[in-house]
């Protein structure tokens, strides 16, 4: 490489904490969106997984009430998801291996989703327990809402762009 030449970061690696230099101004809405979106998606699945962490024998019976897993599966998830959301949602807040914890909550809410909607289809009402008592109340609609508004601000976020300077 000559001394003068800049190297660029493509935008579905960027993360919320990189330190990229140039782009255009009209940008710099959308990366404060895209942190925004980062802090709170992160910040929600780091609230949801240590809910999950804190009483994992709950959390096995919520899998339980899907009626899609056998139960020493869904014991063994009660104990590992909860870390993985964690971890992907610090990932998300830091934006070290952003792409990676994206592709893993996008799937986790893409497999949740569906399972969600299979149990209801097969007549089971259930509590997913995702948020404990913040949404014990809600009904069958508005868990839709809130996993689909999930949904897409984690697309939201594979597209938007990143940068540093938006802190």
């Amino acid at each position: 490489m000559a001394g003068n030449e800049t190297v660029t970061t493509p935008r579905h690696v960027q993360s919320p904490l990189m330190n990229l230099r140039g782009g255009s101004s009209t940008s710099a809405p959308r990366s404060w969106v895209a942190l925004a979106l980062a802090l709170l998606i992160g910040g929600a699945f780091i609230y949801a997984g240590a809910l999950k962490v804190w009483d994992p024998v709950k959390f096995a019976d919520d899998i339980s009430n899907f009626r899609i897993l056998p139960w020493a599966l869904g014991v063994r998830l009660a104990f590992y998801l909860p870390w993985l959301e964690i971890l992907c949602g610090v990932a998300l807040i830091i934006g070290w291996m952003r792409s990676g914890a994206l592709a893993i909550l996008t799937g986790l809410m893409v497999v949740f989703i569906g399972a969600t909607i299979s149990a209801k289809a097969r007549g089971i009402d259930l509590d997913c327990g995702c948020f404990g008592a913040a949404t014990s109340g809600l009904t069958f609609a508005w868990h839709m809402v809130i996993d689909f508004a999930l949904l897409a601000a984690l697309v939201a976020l594979w597209i938007l762009p990143v940068r540093r300077s938006a802190l």
